[in-house]
């Protein structure tokens, strides 16, 4: 095996490791804090959590800019100087936004844990938007160590601070929060001083640079908006169940999707290390490329729904408040398969290709749809189930409209297999409606699982041979 071989091989045990780290982590979150919170507490706990994920779009695109910019070049290459100086402009301009918002909270919002919410999401979009750009800058330099280490170690330091705060007695969701943003500051500080050549160098004026940030937001906006279209089409749902029932109601959505984006880990460590590798591919080979890796990890995707039952069986014992919607993981948990499609193969592709238009357009037509069917029907006949159904619809929809689009451009097809994947998708929630989650529904859709593998068996060994080759070739 080659040396390029080996450094695909050794990031991608770097970012491997580092997400089952942080898989281990998000289990515990995820299991034990909503154990020792109680429902209330930990409802409000989420909805810090879904505020701050979207705080990383309030850089307008500018890191996503000079992220697809600099993808597959080396550290040494950078213009520091410009890029450092860039750091410096977007903490002042981010620093003045957190500071508005907080404003805003306190003087015209009433007095509630809303607002406190919003305000420490407002002091921790600065941190956040600190640490994605020095994580594009790892992640595009091929960094992938150093990525790894960034990405995963404030969660280490956020779990020994909340079980010393769990151990003397706290359970305040406040406490949760102001930890988080301790933990999240002080990685930042670190990765800062991994990249302090880039951070001390002399900062070129920004009447010189302006044209440049400019450019970085033009391109880089379309790539922040279909982000944000992205996280919305999810986020609208969830922010409508908020309004149409109780925050309580708002904590158990959460948490099923919470559990079913830990299997998610996995396949968004793989993603990270193929942005760099694509852009440094020669764009004859991406087609056949895209074909052996959708062959090979399909049905890895489509084996992970085998764990539901098992995983709802456990979760119901352990927290018995929230059994009654574990029910809805049966209708969610087929979002690994298409957000892993899309995470890990079909956006990495299209921004490999330098399709963000595309991507924006899949988004937004996305949203718009779930937009519109999600007000008629939380609003209009205020039915949950099919709000928590819509989820996966809306994923679903996305990822084939977008995998359309990328088959398209490499003129390769895939009609016929995706029509038998949704037919699987279809008979695993049908099984678990029907036979109420039991172990009767695993045994169904293992039948429909084990006769997809019998009739693609050639075509998942050939590509298993063919990843080989490519490896070897490289």
């Amino acid at each position: 095996m080659n040396e390029k071989a080996k450094a695909v091989i050794k990031n991608l045990y770097y970012t491997v490791a580092a997400n089952f780290a942080t898989l281990g982590i998000s289990t515990l979150l995820s299991l034990v804090v909503p154990k020792l919170l109680g429902v209330t507490e930990y409802s409000y706990w989420q909805l810090y959590v879904f505020y701050s994920s979207y705080v990383g779009f309030l850089h307008l695109g500018w890191i996503d800019g000079i992220y697809l910019k600099i993808g597959g070049e080396e550290y040494e290459d950078l213009e520091k100087e410009d890029l450092g100086s860039q750091f410096w402009y977007l903490g002042i301009f981010e620093t003045v936004v957190s500071i508005a918002l907080i404003l805003w909270a306190a003087f015209f919002l009433p007095p509630s844990n809303k607002s406190v919410i919003l305000m420490l999401t407002a002091v921790v979009s600065l941190i956040t938007i600190a640490k994605t750009f020095i994580l594009y800058i790892f992640q595009s330099t091929n960094r992938i160590k150093e990525y790894a280490q960034l990405s995963r170690s404030d969660r280490y330091l956020y779990v020994a601070f909340i079980g010393v705060y769990f151990l003397i007695g706290g359970r305040s969701f406040f406490w949760l929060i102001v930890l988080d943003i301790l933990s999240k500051l002080i990685m930042t500080l670190w990765g800062m001083y991994r990249i302090k050549d880039m951070l001390t160098c002399k900062l070129v004026s920004l009447k010189k640079l302006f044209p440049e940030i400019l450019d970085n937001i033009n391109i880089g906006s379309k790539l922040m908006l279909s982000s944000v279209a992205s996280m919305l089409i999810i986020g609208t749902i969830r922010f409508f169940v908020q309004k149409k029932w109780t925050i309580e109601t708002f904590g158990k959505l959460s948490f099923t999707l919470s559990i079913s984006n830990m299997f998610l880990t996995f396949v968004n460590a793989v993603g990270v290390v193929m942005f760099p590798l694509l852009r440094r591919t020669n764009q004859e080979k991406l087609p056949a490329l895209f074909k052996t890796l959708r062959d090979l990890f399909v049905p890895i995707t489509y084996a992970i729904l085998l764990f539901y039952v098992p995983a709802k069986y456990i979760l119901s014992l352990w927290l018995p408040e929230y059994a009654e919607s574990l029910k809805f993981m049966g209708i969610l948990f087929p979002i690994v398969i298409y957000e892993g499609r899309m995470s890990l193969l079909i956006n990495t592709y299209l921004k490999a290709l330098r399709k963000e238009k595309t991507i924006l357009l899949v988004n937004v037509t996305t949203l718009t749809l779930s937009l519109i069917l999600s007000i008629t029907i939380i609003f209009g006949f205020g039915n949950l189930t099919w709000a928590v159904g819509l989820i996966l619809i809306s994923l679903a929809f996305r990822c084939n409209f977008a995998e359309f689009f990328l088959c398209k451009i490499m003129d390769i097809r895939f009609s016929k297999t995706m029509i038998f994947e949704t037919l699987l998708t279809i008979l695993f929630i049908l099984s678990n409606l029907f036979f109420n989650g039991s172990f009767l529904s695993t045994a169904v859709y293992g039948g429909c699982y084990l006769l997809y593998i019998l009739l693609n068996n050639r075509t998942i060994i050939r590509s298993f041979k063919e990843f080989k080759n490519l490896l070897k070739s490289e």
